[in-house]
């Protein structure tokens, strides 16, 4: 069973990123579940002097479920050309987790123009030794839609894209 752990950079209760992993949790194939992480508003800001045992409980739990997860699917918003300070916050927490190196991640964009955020999320990872999963990597252009998950998910062309890219991550894990 290959096991993911969806990460939405979005701390809004409406948000497009969130709704784009939530459909993938809905049309992952057999063999392979998605747990939505919803822990990112609840991490302290990282300070080094915090990471020594015990961890702080919110990072001990952020941890250990990215250590048990097969890889990562992130998708998050782009705030001042940038990620948003929560996400960037939970990966400085796991710099010096030796759980991390090698982490494959594929990343879910929900809108075509935040390219500088998905530049900067991926030099990050990429300087962390995450595994870029490409194949598994989409732009669905949700940006300016208010949809919900059931809607998303009668868009034949979002859910062939969103299924085709979890198949190519589950061959990338196997």
């Amino acid at each position: 069973m290959i096991r993911l752990l969806a990460i939405s950079g979005s701390l809004r209760a409406v948000s497009t990123n969130t709704t784009l992993l939530n459909a993938a949790m809905r049309l992952a194939p057999d063999g392979m579940t998605i747990a939505l992480f919803e822990g990112l508003a609840t991490l302290p800001p990282f300070n080094p002097d915090l990471d020594v045992d015990p961890l702080p409980a919110a990072v001990a739990d952020w941890r250990g479920r990215v250590a048990a997860a097969d890889g990562l699917l992130i998708s998050s918003p782009e705030y001042a050309r940038g990620i948003p300070g929560s996400l960037k916050n939970a990966f400085d927490w796991m710099v010096s987790d030796t759980e991390f190196a090698g982490k494959p991640v594929a990343f879910f964009h929900a809108s075509e123009r935040a390219v500088a955020s998905q530049a900067a999320l991926r030099l990050v990872l990429e300087t962390m030794s995450a595994r870029i999963v490409e194949d598994a990597t989409i732009t669905v252009p949700l940006l300016g839609k208010q949809t919900d998950v059931d809607s998303l998910l009668h868009d034949k062309a979002v859910t062939g894209r969103i299924v085709v890219a979890l198949e190519a991550y589950a061959v990338a894990l196997t």
